[in-house]
């Protein structure tokens, strides 16, 4: 399980550099925003550089506004969250290959947010294979076989402790669909083994831009490591920071 922590550790450090202010969100800077793609702007731009580590104008942690069930990994319970009413988790587990993950899917099908936070496999796996295995299972889940819009893409390597991490992204338009897929390869020579982390988000181009800050922001941040003043203790969508009645649900 060292190789699931090293990249967890790695995924907190990059998503922790993302709220760097105290007040509330300023709803028309995150309309204008323009990330580092010219092709993702407001909210899609802010996800677009949110996944790359960089800063976004997020002055409060995005909570769940419409909150349903949780959802823990039955052999990582670290892996637990609250997901949004109408969404359900699968589980994720491959014991040949130690992949831990989750599918959060919108009961219609027609969002979902997937994470893999752990996989190995023998040898030096490239970033581009890991990242076409993913959005080619995204494709085969909605039956898409026809030409997609490549929006934006990222590859960024970099050396760390020994070992070759490679940060890789894609946004993608396909049919009335728009995904974000990134995915993170570490590749340990004496081993020969690749550990790999992936994520996939996709929703309808109409949408994207509300799931980026109602589910897919809301559900990451609940990963990370924070202070008990931003919990939603009574699960009313409201931070115990800003809930008079942080315990009851039925007031705040």
């Amino acid at each position: 399980m060292k190789h699931l922590n090293a990249l967890l550790i790695t995924l907190v450090l990059v998503l922790s550099t993302s709220c760097s202010k105290d007040d509330n969100n300023d709803q028309q800077e995150i309309q204008n925003f323009q990330s580092t793609c010219e092709n993702a702007s407001g909210p899609t731009g802010i996800y677009w550089d949110y996944a790359k580590g960089r800063a976004v104008p997020l002055t409060q942690i995005p909570t769940i506004a419409n909150p349903g069930g949780q959802f823990i990994h039955s052999q990582y319970p670290a892996l637990g969250f609250q997901m949004p009413a109408g969404f359900t988790g699968q589980e994720v587990y491959i014991p040949q290959t130690q992949t831990i993950g989750v599918n959060v899917i919108r009961n219609d099908n027609n969002v979902i947010w997937r994470y893999i936070p752990s996989s190995s496999f023998v040898g030096n796996v490239q970033i581009n294979d890991v990242i076409a295995s993913e959005m080619n299972g995204m494709f085969a889940f909605y039956g898409f076989n026809g030409n997609f819009d490549l929006l934006c893409t990222e590859t960024l390597p970099q050396e760390i402790a020994g070992f070759t991490r490679v940060f890789g992204a894609r946004l993608i338009r396909f049919g009335d669909k728009t995904a974000l897929v990134w995915a993170i390869v570490m590749f340990e020579p004496t081993l020969n083994v690749t550990f790999t982390s992936v994520s996939v988000s996709v929703a309808p181009t109409a949408e994207f831009d509300s799931q980026v800050m109602n589910t897919y922001l809301p559900i990451s941040f609940q990963l990370l490591v924070i202070d008990n003043g931003v919990r939603d203790s009574d699960l009313d969508g409201t931070p115990d920071n800003q809930d008079n009645f942080p315990f009851d649900p039925t007031r705040q």
